[in-house]
C-alpha cells in the first residue's frame, strides 16, 4: 500500500501548470470545412425529401452542441462510429447499390469498403483506450488501498459489479434493444459509478469511519473522489484545454452519419454523386486520422497525470473538519435508545461512542437488538460494559433495530454519552 502521507488531491491550478507541458496541436481547418460541406449536402437532401422520425431525431442532435464532458464525448464517438459501420454493412446498403448494376455503383461500393475498414480500426482504438484508461485508474487507486484481504474483496466486488453491468447490456441486446439504447445504458452505468463515488467521497460520521477503517480507503482518496468530477473541479481544466478539439470531432462524425443515413433513405430516387462520395471519403479519412491522433495524445496525458500531489505543490492542504458527535446525558438508573429502520439486506449499522471525561465516565452497558414485524426481539450484539467503542458495526437484514446504552445498574453516576450512529446501505465499490 503506497503511503499517502503529506499528499492532497490534484487541484485545477496544478493541472493547469501540468497541461502547459502537453499542448495539443489544433485540428486542421479541413475538419470544420468538411463538416460544413457534409451538413450542406444533408440540408439539400432534406429539402427535397421530408425527414423520417429517426432522421429528424438525428438531425436535431446534430444541431445541438456536443456534451461537455470528455468521457461522454468518447462514448458518443463510439456510438456514432458503430452506427456508421451498421450503415456500411452491405446488407444495409440501398437495394440498387447492393446489386452494383453500374460502374458508378461498383466504384461507390469500393470506397465504402475502404471506409468500413478505416472506421473499424477507429472503433478498436477507441475501445482499447477506454479499457486501458479504466484499468490504469483502477490500478493506481489500488496502490493506495490495503494490500490484504480488503484489497482482494474490492477487486472481487469490482469484477462482480462489472459482470452484472455486462449482463444488463446483454439482456438489452437480446431483447432487441438498438445501438442507441445500448449506449444510453452504458452511459447510465457510467453515471451510476460516478454517483457512487460522489456518495463515498462525501461520507460523514460513522459511514466515513467505516470506509476509512474497515475498507481501508485513505482520507486523501476520499477527498479526491469527492471533488474530481465537480463541474468546476480539476477536470474542468482538462475540458477547457482539450475539449474543443474533441467536440469538433464529435460534430464531424455525427455529420458523417447524418449524411450517410439521409443518402441511403433517398438513394433510389437520388444516387450519390461522384463529388459527394469524394467529400464523404475525405471526411472519414480525416476524421479517423485526427481521432487517432487525439486518442494517442490524451492517452499519454492521462497516463502521466498524477492523482495526488504534495500539499506544498497544491499551495496548501485542505483543512480537515471533524464530524459532530451527538451528546446526551443518561441519568443513573436509566437507559438511552436509538432506533433505526434498515431497508436493504446486507446493510450495516455502524456506531462510534465514548463517555465524557471525569468521575461520571467509568463504563456503560451497550447492546444491539433486532425487532421483527411481529414484535419479537433478537439480540444482535450481546450486552457488555464499555468505556468506549469506536468504528464498530454489524451487518443486518431489513427491519427495525435498537441500540441501547444502559446505565440502570448505576445508583449515583450519570453518564455523558457522545455518539454517532449511521444506517449504511451496501457499500459501493470505492474504485469504480
Amino acid at each position: 500500500m503506497a503511503s499517502t502521507e503529506g499528499l492532497v488531491p490534484i487541484t485545477r491550478a496544478f493541472l493547469a501548470r501540468y497541461y502547459d507541458k502537453y499542448p495539443f496541436e489544433p485540428l486542421p481547418d479541413d475538419v470544420s470545412g468538411l463538416t460544413a460541406e457534409l451538413r450542406s449536402m444533408s440540408s439539400d437532401l432534406q429539402k427535397e425529401f421530408p425527414l423520417t422520425e429517426a432522421e429528424g431525431v438525428l438531425e436535431r442532435e446534430a444541431d445541438c452542441p456536443p456534451p461537455h464532458k470528455i468521457d461522454q464525448n468518447m462514448w458518443k464517438n463510439r456510438e456514432h462510429i458503430e452506427e456508421i459501420l451498421f450503415l456500411l454493412e452491405r446488407s444495409h446498403w440501398p437495394r440498387s447499390l447492393q446489386e452494383q448494376s453500374t460502374a458508378e455503383d461498383i466504384e461507390i461500393a469500393t470506397v465504402l469498403g475502404k471506409l468500413q475498414i478505416k472506421l473499424q480500426n477507429c472503433l478498436k482504438l477507441l475501445e482499447a483506450f477506454q479499457s486501458k484508461n479504466a484499468e490504469n485508474v483502477f490500478n493506481t487507486v489500488m496502490t493506495y488501498m490495503p494490500q490484504d484481504f480488503r484489497g482482494t474483496i474490492i477487486r472481487q466486488q469490482k469484477e462482480r459489479s462489472e459482470r452484472n453491468k455486462q449482463a444488463e447490456v446483454n439482456a438489452l441486446i437480446n431483447s432487441g434493444g438498438s445501438l442507441h439504447d445500448r449506449y444510453a445504458l452504458l452511459w447510465k452505468q457510467q453515471m451510476e459509478r460516478r454517483q457512487q463515488l460522489a456518495q463515498l467521497g462525501s461520507a460523514t460520521g460513522v459511514y466515513k469511519a467505516l470506509v476509512k477503517y474497515l475498507i481501508g480507503v485513505p482520507q486523501v482518496l476520499l477527498d479526491f473522489i469527492r471533488q474530481i468530477n465537480d463541474d468546476q473541479g480539476p477536470m474542468e481544466e482538462q475540458r477547457q484545454r482539450y475539449g474543443p478539439s474533441l467536440y469538433c470531432l464529435t460534430t464531424m462524425v455525427l455529420s458523417i452519419r447524418l449524411f450517410l443515413l439521409l443518402s441511403w433513405g433517398r438513394f433510389e430516387a437520388k444516387k450519390l454523386q461522384k463529388n459527394q462520395v469524394a467529400i464523404l471519403e475525405e471526411a472519414v479519412n480525416l476524421y479517423a486520422s485526427e481521432l487517432e491522433r487525439f486518442i494517442k495524445f490524451i492517452g499519454e496525458v492521462f497516463a502521466n497525470s498524477p492523482f495526488f500531489i504534495s500539499a506544498q505543490d497544491a499551495g496548501s492542504a485542505e483543512a480537515r473538519r471533524s464530524d459532530d458527535y451527538k451528546e446526551t446525558i443518561i441519568p443513573a438508573g436509566k437507559t438511552y435508545e436509538v432506533s433505526l429502520m434498515v431497508e436493504s439486506i446486507n446493510s450495516y449499522i455502524a456506531w462510534d461512542f465514548s463517555l465524557g471525561q471525569g468521575k461520571t465516565a467509568m463504563d456503560i452497558g451497550f447492546s444491539v437488538e433486532y425487532i421483527n414485524p411481529s414484535g419479537e426481539k433478537t439480540m444482535i450484539l450481546p450486552y457488555r460494559r464499555y468505556e468506549s467503542d469506536q468504528g464498530n458495526f454489524c451487518t443486518c437484514m431489513a427491519g427495525c433495530y435498537k441500540l441501547i446504552w444502559d446505565n440502570s445498574y448505576s445508583t449515583f453516576f450519570k453518564k455523558v454519552l457522545c455518539y454517532k450512529v449511521d444506517c449504511i446501505p451496501p457499500v459501493a465499490d470505492p474504485t469504480e
